[in-house]
């Protein structure tokens, strides 16, 4: 389960994470979001071709697709809460916060699901584990989005994670993580 404080607050944006690695890197993933009856879901079919898909209560209703926002102005931004952020990095994260359009708190695991379906462009997180991540790699990746550390490498262990709805608007996001 992610988004465990919500889960004990009765918020219904908690949800399950099922990811598959092979060799070390993440190939397939479940964010299933039992309130709503969401199950976003990534895999690799017959082709070789990776793929995202959005189902609601069982039934394949779209393939993911992250949006093409460039401009971090008009940008949505979400994130569990800023204050899990250590000093340091909260304050790249307020510097980062303050050129988006718009910014959310609180949706753990969902938030990556809304990046997928094209709902918000950016995600930013730290302290996470590879459970917290796993699944989500693919299911962002094979909508369109980019998944990195705040330094632009794997982030497939876990720890500080950028994901953005598009490549431009990650290079944007990460220079000013980084200053």
């Amino acid at each position: 389960i992610d988004g465990t404080r919500a889960f004990i607050s009765g918020l219904p944006v908690w949800g399950t994470l099922i990811g598959l690695y092979w060799r070390g890197i993440p190939l397939a993933g479940v964010l299933d979001q039992p309130f709503t009856g969401e199950r976003f879901m990534a895999y690799t079919d017959a082709n070789g071709t990776g793929v995202s898909e959005l189902s609601v209560r069982g039934d394949t209703v779209a393939r993911n697709k992250t949006r093409a926002t460039i401009d971090l102005a008009d940008a949505i931004l979400m994130t569990t809460s800023p204050r899990i952020f250590s000093p340091e990095d909260g304050a790249r994260y307020d510097a980062l916060e303050r050129k988006v359009k718009l910014p959310r708190y609180g949706c753990d695991c969902y938030a990556y699901g809304m990046l997928a379906a094209g709902q918000i462009d950016l995600v930013v997180e730290s302290g996470l584990h590879i459970y917290d991540i796993a699944a989500i790699i693919p299911i962002v990746r094979n909508a369109g989005g980019v998944v990195t550390s705040w330094q632009g490498e794997d982030p497939s262990k876990g720890g500080s994670v950028l994901a953005a709805a598009n490549e431009s608007l990650h290079e944007k996001a990460l220079a000013i993580l980084n200053g």
